[in-house]
């Protein structure tokens, strides 16, 4: 199933200057969204219906021998209702400290910011705002800065597969906090410097919502990670801060491949409507990710009548149960989906 754009992997930092290529990315099986008015018109143009709220227990579409899977499946609700709250009070506080940051919206159906990476690892992205009117950088120029703010004397490393530099300039709207030399070097918007501020946030917020005894930080790992008491275990999550970029597609991401049958040539058109977003990853490039695309192209794996999300399940459970336990698994359910 040939529908993915990139490997999704939990976003991590790489080494200062970008040396060594990594990747990040939504799109999970699981993944949760939420449907605005226009993607909604969007997914009817694609021919799809807007997703319903979470099914209730008992409600099974498997037999008895899958009983696990469903059972799984309810659990995994269970724990996102939960994360979905302390989400929800995090990021509102962080937007009222710094007016870059939007509160992740609390929701009773999907809600497309939280990601579902493994059943105690979440990815969580936060949207910031005050960037508007998104366009590709037509001129290249060297960078020879660093985040301690010396000089190179050679550039620095260009971005890979699907990253990118982020300027200010590429929005005809944006706020001056973004030219600000907190986020800002020398007109680019930088990854690391935006998850320095945002960890600073996530710290206070934790205290100021008096959540210190259901999250903490996990200060071992490079990017925002925190662990969350739920009900039943702990998960971990890791908040990204993501410029969502609606109705463009990137020309780096050439999709579909030439001489595909599916998906048709509309669908296509449709699909890219959604546009994309920039996870802040890695040090100095932006990751580009495609969760309405992928989620989209995912809805439509049994149109013909077939039985494969049912397969996927079982795998999934597999991978879990058997292949690669653990709160951290080195095979994500996104590997068995390409």
């Amino acid at each position: 199933m040939h529908i993915w754009l990139h490997p999704q992997r939990p976003c991590s930092s790489t080494s200062e200057y970008d040396c060594s290529p990594g990747s990040a990315g939504t799109g999970w099986p699981h993944s949760l969204y939420r449907m605005s008015s226009q993607q909604g018109n969007r997914l009817s143009s694609c021919g799809l219906k807007s997703p319903g709220p979470h099914s209730a227990p008992g409600d099974s579409p498997f037999p008895p021998e899958h009983r696990q899977v469903d059972l799984r499946r309810q659990q995994i609700s269970q724990i996102v209702e939960e994360v979905q709250r302390v989400v929800h009070h995090l990021t509102t506080e962080i937007s009222l400290q710094d007016l870059r940051f939007q509160a992740v919206p609390y929701s009773d159906t999907y809600n497309g910011n939280i990601k579902v990476l493994a059943p105690s690892q979440f990815l969580v992205t936060v949207p910031v705002k005050g960037l508007v009117g998104y366009r590709e950088a037509r001129e290249q120029r060297w960078r020879y800065y660093t985040l301690r703010g010396t000089r190179l004397p050679c550039p620095l490393q260009d971005p890979e597969g699907l990253r990118q530099w982020l300027e200010a300039e590429q929005f005809m709207k944006s706020q001056w906090q973004w030219h600000e030399a907190d986020v800002n070097i020398e007109g680019d918007i930088v990854p690391a410097k935006v998850l320095q501020v945002f960890r600073k946030l996530v710290e206070n917020a934790i205290g100021t919502c008096h959540l210190s005894g259901k999250v903490s930080m996990l200060t071992q790992l490079s990017a925002v990670w925190v662990a969350v008491e739920t009900s039943t275990c702990q998960v971990e999550l890791e908040l990204v801060p993501t410029v969502e970029i609606p109705t463009v597609w990137p020309e780096k991401a050439r999709w579909p491949p030439c001489l595909k049958r599916w998906p048709s040539r509309q669908r296509v058109e449709c699909i890219k409507s959604f546009g994309f977003a920039l996870l802040a990853c890695s040090n100095y490039h932006w990751q580009q990710s495609f969760l309405q695309a992928e989620q989209v192209l995912l809805d439509q794996l049994d149109e013909d009548g077939g039985c494969r999300r049912k397969c996927f399940q079982a795998l999934r459970q597999m991978k879990e149960d058997v292949w690669c336990p653990g709160k951290r698994p080195v095979v994500t359910s996104h590997h068995l989906q390409v």
